[in-house]
């Protein structure tokens, strides 16, 4: 393991930073933790870097140490709300690439007017848990190659949840999907760990401004109602205006802003 001593002033003895396993390091003063680094590969491939510091210098020196010992580009997430983390984080020469709203989505239709959003002529909403996995796939990779060929996959909110390498498809039971009696034209996907998120809601690019976007709401927010839950929550890219409007449009408020940081 390697250690890196400095002077910080938290008391009369050196802090030492010590990379105590693959990817995670501790910063030490007299042998009390007073900080902690961590570096972690995400779904698509791109490492993630973290640190929880008492101190700023404990901070600026963890940030230091890590990306030395790390392959570039790193990158972080922080909420745009906390300066003092963003600030840290902007010292160890990390900028912004990316900016996600965080909005919270009302699931009762008496509020987001979604009562009456029907799929239009010849599509049916698949509910979550029984859609065909393999048209499921086929669908879920034709979209992804259409926006990555217009947008960039990057547009769309970031993919935290683990899956194999290559399997674009968390859980097929998650999605619910828009149907045409030969291929699905649409998708939304929800996970619930501490409170539902609608992770991903997407159209076929020739299928897109007949409804079927806000049909998938509909079927997924009334779902959601039924079951006992006032709202779901959603990330949209700050530059994705057609998703902005979507959610806007049914009641769906901002309530925080998070960025992605790279270096």
């Amino acid at each position: 393991m390697n250690t890196k001593p400095f002077t910080s002033g938290l008391s009369g003895n050196a802090v030492v930073i010590t990379r105590v396993a693959d990817r995670q390091w501790h910063a030490l003063d007299d042998d009390l933790v007073v900080g902690r680094g961590h570096a972690e590969h995400r779904p698509d491939g791109r490492l993630f870097v973290s640190i929880d510091a008492w101190h700023d210098a404990v901070f600026d020196r963890l940030a230091e140490a890590m990306p030395a010992e790390l392959p570039a580009p790193l990158y972080t997430v922080v909420d745009e709300a906390d300066i003092e983390l963003t600030a840290g984080w902007r010292r160890a020469g990390f900028t912004v690439r990316r900016r996600e709203w965080e909005y919270v989505v009302p699931t009762d239709p008496q509020v987001t007017g979604l009562e009456a959003a029907l799929p239009p002529s010849g599509v049916t909403v698949v509910p979550a848990g029984q859609a065909d996995e393999s048209l499921l796939r086929a669908v879920d990779r034709a979209i992804r190659d259409e926006v990555e060929a217009t947008v960039g996959w990057q547009s769309m909110p970031a993919e935290v949840i683990p899956r194999p390498e290559g399997d674009t498809i968390v859980d097929p039971s998650k999605y619910a999907v828009a149907a045409a009696p030969d291929r699905y034209l649409g998708l939304i996907r929800v996970v619930t760990v501490n409170r539902p998120r609608i992770g991903l809601i997407a159209v076929r690019a020739g299928e897109r401004r007949r409804g079927i976007a806000r049909a998938l709401l509909a079927h997924t927010l009334g779902t959601l109602h039924r079951s006992g839950s006032a709202a779901a929550w959603t990330e949209v890219h700050e530059s994705n205006q057609a998703a902005s409007s979507l959610f806007e449009g049914i009641g769906a408020r901002p309530m925080s802003s998070n960025l992605e940081l790279v270096r």
